[in-house]
């Protein structure tokens, strides 16, 4: 039995989708999704940042062994190369929906943990030190609340059986306390790890799409997003199962952006860049959306230069 085969998973069904308490109602997103155009989301592109020291080094080493465990638990495999057509996926390497679905889930599951772990610890900081935190806490809990979002949409297409249930259990709660130890050690370490986990994230669903696009996955052809997809993301009705990976692909290169540059920063004095207000808005800056895009993350001396010259006084 291939491990993939081991979750167990379900289509979701209409009754699975009905499966909610009487009292939930529709409520306004906590943190409005930015709004994406679609050249800003083809433009999104495969991008690795190098090491630079020691931090780094242990940051992009800890990603690996946790992308190779992730690989074999989910049975993902795939081509090294994104392959066009011309060039079909090998049997050994085929991704069908139903693997690509589980390894979403299994993702987005573990992506919601970072940010909430460095919300809570800089929260839980700012209340004992008696003082501001320069707006980090509001963008790491808008990250985990987006990651959140990416787990719910799956899930109206896929129910995860009981072995995944308990995978996900495990996982997280391995993963919780890790990341909550290593975040009172080196914040700056946990940012970068979480940079370069983004950076994985991007080439997965950057793969996706490609599958999607050379026909591997005609399932998905003409497969219309989720409801809540399309009020989350304010995408257009009768969008498909591409544009919300396409989406969502955009919001893991953010992602990947905003810790890069987190990891930049001074982690007790410097504000967060990203919400900060700018005199100048066409002046490239840092900013919520994907109006100006730095893959690699945004450099700490460039950031002293914006904020001299384009920052709007307190």
């Amino acid at each position: 039995m291939q491990a993939f085969e081991w979750f167990s998973s379900k289509r979701s069904t209409k009754a699975d989708l009905t499966k909610e308490p009487t009292v939930v109602v529709h409520t306004e997103p906590a943190w409005p999704h930015p709004v994406y155009t679609e050249k800003q989301m083809n433009d999104i592109k495969i991008a690795h940042r190098e090491t630079k020291n020691w931090s780094d080094w242990i940051a992009l080493s800890a990603v690996r062994i946790l992308r190779w465990s992730f690989d074999r638990a989910t049975g993902y495999k795939h081509d090294k190369e994104v392959r066009d057509a011309a060039y079909p996926a090998k049997q050994r390497f085929a991704m069908t929906p139903e693997k690509w679905l589980i390894r979403f889930i299994f993702l987005e599951s573990i992506a919601g943990v970072p940010g909430m772990v460095g919300g809570m610890v800089r929260h839980l900081h700012s209340l004992r030190r008696l003082r501001r935190d320069n707006g980090w806490i509001e963008t790491l809990l808008e990250e985990a609340y987006n990651e959140r979002m990416h787990l719910l949409t799956f899930l109206k297409l896929r129910k995860p059986g009981w072995f995944m249930r308990l995978m996900i259990l495990g996982a997280q709660g391995v993963f919780f306390n890790g990341f909550f130890l290593s975040y009172l050690i080196s914040p700056r370490t946990c940012h970068r790890f979480v940079g370069y986990l983004e950076e994985e994230a991007v080439i997965t669903y950057t793969r996706a799409i490609a599958d999607i696009d050379t026909g591997k996955l005609p399932e998905w052809t003409n497969l219309e997003a989720p409801d809540i997809a399309i009020t989350y993301w304010q995408m257009q009705k009768g969008a498909k199962m591409r544009d919300l990976l396409n989406y969502i692909r955009a919001d893991e290169a953010k992602h990947r952006e905003v810790n890069h540059t987190l990891a930049n920063l001074h982690q007790e004095g410097d504000p967060n860049p990203f919400l900060a207000k700018y005199s100048s808005p066409d002046v490239e800056h840092p900013v919520k959306g994907l109006e100006f895009t730095k893959p690699e993350g945004w450099d700490r001396q460039v950031l002293q230069k914006v904020a001299k010259s384009n920052v709007m006084p307190m």
